[in-house]
């Protein structure tokens, strides 16, 4: 809304607020985050094989089109929709059948995301969401991992299983590293962990890479560093206190930041914008609880990773640590005037 007034040879045009524009908008800032993940997808197909690039497809066509057939119109040209695709077949093993992928982006984006109200409404983070009614609704297909083998082109996985069908092809499968070290209590080289030449999720591969990319974001204030920042030290600090006590039966701490989808986790999904704290300080407190709660469910849980349900718990208390985090506002009084005040009118 605006309006034109004529002062003399003057001319001076109002308008309503905001008067300055930021140069950075929401379908850019979405956009650059799928750009930034391009590497990570690269490392996951090199390591992986074509399994890789068609589980990622079918999470983001489940994604896109469950944007496109009940979400706002013109919604899927931000992007939104596409990361939580994405970001949700890098948490799947590369043999899970297509199927399957394709109903967790469905869903992500169905119950995650527009049964709040669409972007910027939601609590949780859709991508995670989708991967939590996976776990639940086929758990033997998420806990599936192929072993590795030297011919690239070969599917780790009946990926073109039918629905509802028991896969054809048998897959020779091996435990991840987080699964090796709680229940074998063994543990895997961290220069593996750190390229990636290991079992498990599309994402847990190359953990230097994803810091690199997500390094990326941080330099563009497209993530606060605040979040992964404190998700590390908290893993290290309470990872290194139990190697500390018992090293054989604990691992280390560059194990455990590298190891599982900590990495990825840390960086692009604890770092949503809608689903994370809004001030710095909340940001701490939150990757604090973040985690210390992965420490505590790969420890003493029944699941070797726990980054999935320590963002997802977290997710529901950030109302609670925006609220407790809001900094006092400019000019109010403080606590003694207030009871002054108070005295004063008693």
């Amino acid at each position: 809304m605006s309006e034109t007034s004529h002062v003399g040879d003057l001319q001076l045009q109002l308008r309503a607020s905001p008067h300055l524009k930021a140069p950075d908008s929401t379908p850019k800032i979405m956009w650059n985050v799928v750009g930034s993940l391009i590497p990570v997808i690269a490392a996951a197909t090199w390591f992986f094989g074509p399994s890789a690039l068609l589980v990622l497809l079918a999470a983001t066509a489940g994604a896109v089109l469950t944007e496109r057939a009940f979400g706002q119109r013109g919604s899927l040209g931000d992007g939104s929709a596409a990361i939580t695709g994405l970001l949700l077949g890098l948490t799947l093993p590369p043999g899970v059948p297509l199927w399957i992928a394709f109903v967790g982006g469905a869903f992500g984006i169905g119950f995650g995301k527009l049964v709040f109200g669409g972007l910027g409404q939601n609590v949780f983070n859709p991508a995670l969401l989708g991967r939590a009614f996976l776990q639940a609704a086929f758990p033997a297909a998420l806990t599936t991992w192929p072993a590795a083998t030297t011919e690239w082109a070969r599917l780790r996985g009946d990926n073109f299983a039918l629905p509802f069908t028991t896969p054809s092809v048998d897959v020779v499968t091996e435990a991840t590293p987080l699964g090796l070290m709680k229940f074998e209590a063994t543990p895997t080289d961290p220069w593996s962990l750190m390229i990636g030449a290991t079992g498990g999720s599309l994402g847990e591969t190359a953990g230097l890479l994803i810091l690199l990319c997500g390094g990326y974001l941080a330099l563009r204030n497209y993530l606060n560093w605040r979040i992964p920042v404190s998700i590390f030290v908290t893993v290290a600090l309470f990872q290194g206190l139990l190697f500390a006590v018992d090293s054989a039966r604990f691992a280390s701490p560059l194990f455990a930041l590298f190891s599982g989808g900590l990495i990825l986790g840390a960086m692009y999904m604890a770092t949503d914008m809608v689903t994370s704290p809004v001030t710095n300080a909340g940001a701490w407190i939150f990757g604090f609880g973040i985690g210390f709660l992965v420490i505590l469910i790969r420890t003493w849980g029944g699941l070797p990773e726990g980054v999935m349900y320590a963002i997802l718990l977290m997710n529901a208390l950030v109302p609670f640590i925006n609220r407790a985090t809001q900094p006092k506002p400019y000019g109010s009084p403080g606590r003694a005037a207030k009871r002054g005040a108070r005295e004063a009118e008693a």
